[in-house]
Parts: C-alpha cells; sequence; structure tokens
C-alpha cells in the first residue's frame, strides 16, 4: 500500500527522501508529502498527485535539513487530496507523523479527542493517531517515545509509522504492526522505508523490523524495544542481495515490459539448482526440515489474493495429478474469516509476491493457531511471510516494481511444478516421466524467448481489439487459471472488462455477451481438452465473436476458425499454462500502451496490499 521513507544523517534529507520515495511509488501514487526538521521545527509539504508534483513544490523551498520522513499514499480513509496527504501534524504542531495501515478503532479515539477539544483538518484515520500520541505527550508530561507507545497500546489494527517530534528535533521513532518497516544502516546515517528498494543504493545493511517492534533513531544510534512493555529487542543486520540495476527501467518504456521480458531468465533462475534432470526429480532445500511431514500430509490448503492465488490454482491441479493429494484453494482474505477443516495433518502453502500481504499473513497465523505446517512461496528475503512461516520456498523472479504481477506469476507456478514433481516422485510418478517434465522446466527459458519475439504479431491483434469494451478468456483444466489471470492483467492496466472462464462454462451464461464487437480468447492446447475446446471455438465463431487462439501447435482448422493463432513452443504439454501465460501478459500491456493507460501505475491499485 502506501509508501514510507525517512532519513537521519548528515546529508540533506529532501533530495534523498524525494529519490526514495520514486523508488516506493508503485506502492501508492494518489499523494505524496514530505517533513523536514530544521533546528527545532519541521517543514511540511505535501501535495495531491504523484510525486513529481511534489517535487515540483519542493523546487522552490529552501528546505536543508538532514532529518525528514516522506510518505507516498494509497487512499483507504478520504480521498486523494493536499489535505488528506501525509505527513500529518498534531494540531499543536509539534509532531508530524506517516503511516502505512488502518487504525480500526479511529471512530471511537476521534471523538475522545474531539470531546477533549481536538480539532481535526483531514478524513484520515492516521490524523488520529498524531493528534492522540499529541494528547498524551501533553496530558501527562511524558517523553516523545512513551507517548508514541503508550499511544500504539490504544490503538486497534495495523500500522507502519515513522513519528518526528520539534521538542526532539535529532530522534525518530518508527514502529510496525502488520505492515512492514526495514531500517537501513549507513556509514553515520540512517534510512527507513517500506521496503528495500530504496535503500539498496545507500547501504546493504538492513534490519527488518518484526510486529510489534520501536525503534529509535538518535544521535547515539538506534535501539529496538517491544511496543507492549518497552523491553529492547538484540536484531542481526541482513544483507540485500540484489542490485540497483534491478530496480532501474533500463531501457524499457515501462516496468512492466522490462518485467515481462525478464522471464527469459526468471523462471530459469527459480529453478537453477534446484532440478535433478538425471533423476528426473528436484532438490527443495526450503523445505529439507519437514519434508516428512509435507509428505505424509492427508491434504493441502493453498491460500493467496489476486494473480497469487491464479498460480495456487494451477499448483492445484498438478499437485492431484502429481502427487494424488487433495488440495484446496481459497482467498486468503476468505480463508480468515471462516472456520476450514483443518489441523496438525494439514500443510497450508501461502504464495506472495512481496510476502506482506495482509490477508494472506492472517491466513498463516489461523492455520499456526490451528496446529497446521505453513509453508510460504515468496519473492521477498526477509518479508514478513518468509519469517513467519515453518518453511518454504523463494522465487528468485527479483524485484518486482510493476503494479501488475507478470514474472512473480510464473515463477511461483514454477516452484509449484517443482513442489509436485517431488511430491509425485514420492507418490508413484515415474522417473521416466519425472526426467521428461524436469527436462521440459529446464528448458522453458528458450521458449519464452521464442514467446517474446512475437511481441509484434500480438502488438498487431492488440490494435485490432483496442476499442472493445469487453473481453472473454476461456480454457480449460490447468488452462482455465491460465485464462482468469489473463482476463484480470487485462482489467488491471487498460481497464477493459474481461472475465475468465472453463471454456464449457461459456454455454452457461458467457455467451449471452459474444458479438462481432466481443474479442475471445481461447487457450487450445493440443491435449485431451483440444476436441472439446474447438468445439466451443465453433460456438463463438457461429456468433461472430472476435477469436484469438493461443496453441501449441498451429493447425489448419484452427486457422479456418479464428482471427488469430498466437503459437506457443512446448516440449512437454504440461508447461503449456506456464508459456500461454506471456502472450496474455503482452496483449494486456500493448493494449493498455494503445489505450494510454498508466501501465506502471494503473489507477486504484496499488503493488503490495498490506491492509484489508
Amino acid at each position: 500500500m502506501c509508501g514510507i521513507v525517512g532519513y537521519f544523517g548528515n546529508n540533506s534529507a529532501a533530495p534523498l527522501l524525494i529519490k526514495g520515495l520514486k523508488r516506493l511509488e508503485y506502492r501508492g501514487y494518489d499523494s505524496a508529502g514530505v517533513a523536514i526538521m530544521e533546528q527545532d521545527a519541521f517543514t511540511v509539504t505535501k501535495k495531491a498527485g504523484k510525486v513529481k508534483e511534489l517535487e515540483t513544490k519542493l523546487k522552490g523551498a529552501s528546505v536543508k535539513g538532514t532529518i525528514g520522513i516522506g510518505h507516498t499514499r494509497w487512499a483507504t480513509h478520504g480521498e486523494p487530496s493536499d489535505l488528506n496527504a501525509h505527513p500529518h501534524v498534531d494540531q499543536t504542531g509539534k509532531f508530524a507523523l506517516i503511516h502505512n495501515g488502518i487504525i480500526e478503532n479511529y471512530a471511537v479515539l476521534k471523538q475522545i479527542l474531539e470531546q477533549k477539544g481536538v480539532e481535526f483538518y483531514s478524513e484520515t484515520d492516521t490524523e488520529v493517531l498524531v493528534q492522540l500520541i499529541s494528547m498524551i505527550y501533553h496530558e501527562d508530561n511524558t517523553s516523545f517515545e512513551m507517548a508514541v507507545t503508550q499511544a500504539l497500546r490504544k490503538v486497534i489494527g495495523t500500522y507502519g509509522i515513522v513519528v518526528m517530534c520539534s521538542d526532539e528535533p535529532n530522534q525518530l521513532i518508527a514502529a510496525r504492526l502488520g505492515s512492514p518497516l526495514v531500517l537501513g544502516v549507513g556509514d553515520g546515517e540512517y534510512f527507513l522505508a517500506s521496503d528495500a528498494s530504496p535503500l539498496v543504493e545507500h547501504t546493504r545493511n538492513v534490519i527488518y523490523l518484526e510486529e510489534g517492534e520501536c525503534l529509535l533513531i538518535g544521535d547515539d544510534g538506534y535501539e529496538i524495544k517491544q511496543v507492549k512493555n518497552s523491553e529492547t529487542v538484540e536484531k542481526k543486520i541482513s544483507h540485500i542481495d540484489f542490485s540497483i540495476e534491478e530496480i532501474e527501467k533500463g531501457n524499457y518504456p515501462h516496468y512492466m515490459l522490462k518485467e515481462i521480458y525478464e522471464q527469459e531468465n526468471t523462471i530459469v533462475d527459480t529453478m537453477r539448482g534446484r532440478l535433478r534432470l538425471d533423476e528426473g526429480n528436484v532438490h527443495l532445500g526450503g523445505i529439507q526440515d519437514h519434508i516428512l511431514r509435507i509428505e505424509r500430509a492427508r491434504h493441502f490448503y493453498i491460500t493467496a489474493c489476486g494473480t497469487s492465488w491464479h498460480a495456487g490454482l494451477i499448483g492445484k491441479y498438478i499437485l492431484e495429478e502429481f502427487a494424488g493429494i487433495p488440495v484446496h484453494v481459497e482467498y486468503a482474505s476468505e480463508f480468515r474469516y471462516r472456520d476450514p477443516v483443518i489441523n496438525s495433518q494439514s500443510v497450508v502453502i501461502a504464495i506472495s509476491q512481496s510476502g506482506e500481504t495482509a490477508d494472506t499473513l492472517a491466513a498463516i497465523r489461523k492455520a499456526k493457531e490451528n496446529g497446521c505446517l505453513t509453508f510460504g512461496i515468496c519473492n521477498v528475503v526477509g518479508s514478513s511471510i518468509s519469517r513467519e512461516t515453518d518453511c518454504g520456498i523463494y522465487t528468485h523472479a527479483g524485484p518486482e516494481i510493476g503494479v501488475a504481477s507478470t514474472k512473480a506469476f510464473t515463477a511461483q507456478v514454477s516452484v509449484l511444478y517443482m513442489l509436485a514433481l517431488h511430491l509425485g516422485r514420492k507418490n508413484g510418478y515415474s522417473k521416466e516421466d519425472g526426467i521428461k517434465l524436469a527436462h521440459a522446466l529446464h528448458d522453458l527459458g528458450d521458449r519464452v524467448k521464442y514467446i517474446l519475439n512475437q511481441t509484434d504479431q500480438i502488438r498487431n491483434i492488440a490494435e485490432e481489439i483496442v476499442d472493445a469494451d469487453n473481453c472473454l478468456y476461456l480454457g480449460r483444466g490447468t488452462n482455465f487459471p491460465v485464462a482468469l489471470e489473463g482476463a484480470l492483467k487485462l482489467k488491471e492496466i487498460s481497464y477493459i472488462h474481461a472475465e475468465g472462464y472453463p471454456a464449457a462454462e461459456m454455454k452457461h451464461g458467457p455467451i449471452a455477451l459474444i458479438d462481432e464487437k466481443m474479442p475471445v480468447i481461447f487457450l487450445a492446447p493440443h491435449d485431451k481438452t483440444y476436441e472439446k475446446v474447438v468445439s466451443n471455438i465453433q460456438e463463438v465463431k457461429a456468433r461472430k465473436g472476435k477469436i484469438i487462439i493461443v496453441t501449441d501447435k498451429v493447425t489448419d482448422d484452427l486457422k479456418s476458425l479464428s482471427n488469430h493463432v498466437i503459437e506457443v513452443p512446448v516440449s512437454h504439454a504440461r508447461t503449456f499454462p506456464i508459456l500461454a501465460t506471456i502472450p496474455l501478459q503482452l496483449l494486456a500491456y500493448h493494449l493498455a500502451v494503445l489505450r494510454g493507460c498508466d501501465v506502471d501505475m494503473p489507477r486504484n491499485l496499488a503493488k503490495s496490499v498490506t491492509v484489508e
């Protein structure tokens, strides 16, 4: 959601904060602001719109302080505006605060504060927190630190905050509960951020704050304490292993296009060192300590949100097929609020690109309360999911900046294929079949490259359907989740309404929508579903729909039935879903560009959903 940055050091804070906010703008881009300490007072500048609007506003100001905080917002409470932008300041002007999360009991706290004469200026829950800190500070005549921790003990909800106090101009206080914060430790300077991307060009040494921890930064260094009891916590410094080049666009016009093209390598990187080609098996080091419990599980639950949920659906198909184990897939936002039948013989697999998705984290905690083994699949080392699960497997997709997930999805699916292959070999999947699949997975990089070379053809298709108001994506079996993912990509970045369906379900409703204006994208591999899919294609053709087919072999009958055919080269029938995803990503991308949409920052969306 929102992006948080902070700086404490000897250099000018303003340019560092602006640069950091640009790195984090994919987390929220409704409005942005900074507060910079200058001697014993701070200057607050904020502006609705993107960070460049704030940067323009700051250019005319002479702000030279070396301590400051910054924020880029994804609105929850209150529409995007200058007033609702962060930082928020209390009525005395002594405190400035930035916040990611939701204060659930803000209405009750606000009523109490208003009864005490506090005047509010914004519509946000965040202002309630900074006014509460101020009230405690002044009424109890307590310290800056105690005012913050006592206020946090009164709030219900989630937060990642950084606070400044003009009475303590050489101190920053930060805390987290349900919303990530990372401390970068430099040479005589400190950096704070919602994730590591703004830190990497300044320092590789970081500390990830855990739930309920409070960080105090001052002239003597930093100290970390528990919010609940102020006990000091000893923390180890971690090392960031990605490079600055990985979070730059390079020569690409958009991060999304760069990340689509990176799949030639990221799919391979995710499987590198894990495939055992001669054995037809895999080695997954991150789960070895719990491998017997995983192999003996009665059933799996996969829980995730959005694109990761689609990856989980593919995982269900292949785990059940290869390993013969029942798999349930559920949105994390639903899993956490009901009573699934899970126990100590259940394995709950949580999938998240960021490793910080709020609903998925809550699902993990619920699973642990029920005695389940928890298993994370995520892309960010040191993330909350990687720390809170019992075991897991990292994808190696590298930083994903584009809001619409691309390379993270195919990396997640690749992990699930490796897991299915391992469990399959334990449950009767033959060595010969395992070797065939392992080699097919190993060769995916070259096949991705072949697909990427068809981008001009896919752009031409996009030009023909750019004025469409609706699209339908249809697939069967493992390709039904691919249809869902293709439709989601189109909705996210081009704002064209799209739906994914099992192809056979078209006759149970969506067929009523089909006319000569409706593009229908079919996933039609030459497998056991092929004849049935061709029958569905003929039904659409009879109703004059615009037919686009993604297939592993272009045949005369497909040419005669379709407006366009996109070929996906496969060496194994089961790898088609991974490869078929990529032309759908390219189609969504080119449509969004042709329609003039902001590809990397689509309206109303943020990269990492760290609030409910």
